[in-house]
């Protein structure tokens, strides 16, 4: 599985993984413990997240999602400090801690709740996600 398997959809809580494409729009099923099914069609706003970004004070002006998520891996692992439900000026310390250079008038604080609670539900559903590509080899490559 990789970013471009996982979705969100807006109004909706939670990441959904593509199940299959269909004639009208995408068989998603929700990337928690319910594992509830629906068909998200044209009238659904749907993101997948590896055509995320994240605004930045740079010359590029954006970081890819799935760079932000991977940094947040290494550098936080399973504690993040924060929830969803911190105050405000922990979850923009938290972001300036993660990404530095991020916009801070253009990322908003639900945008980091966002953040946070994506990267939860990743860790705990699609942990595999957020392990760099050569550690993820190395893992394969040990012997059991």
């Amino acid at each position: 599985m990789t970013l471009a398997d996982i979705a969100s959809i807006s109004g909706k809580g939670g990441l959904f993984r593509v199940v299959a494409p269909t004639k009208s729009g995408v068989i998603l099923e929700s990337l928690d413990d319910a594992k509830t099914k629906l068909v998200a069609t044209t009238s659904h706003r749907l993101s997948l997240l590896h055509e995320i970004s994240i605004y930045t004070t740079t010359k590029d002006g954006t970081v890819p999602l799935e760079e932000v998520l991977k940094k947040i891996h290494s550098e936080f692992g399973n504690d993040l400090g924060v929830d969803g439900n911190s105050a405000v000026a922990e979850l923009k310390s938290f972001m300036k801690a993660v990404l530095p250079t991020y916009d801070e008038d253009r990322v908003y604080v639900s945008d980091i709740k966002k953040l946070v609670r994506w990267y939860e539900t990743i860790l705990k559903f699609a942990p595999e996600l957020l392990i760099e590509k050569e550690e993820a080899k190395k893992n394969e490559e040990e012997p059991k």
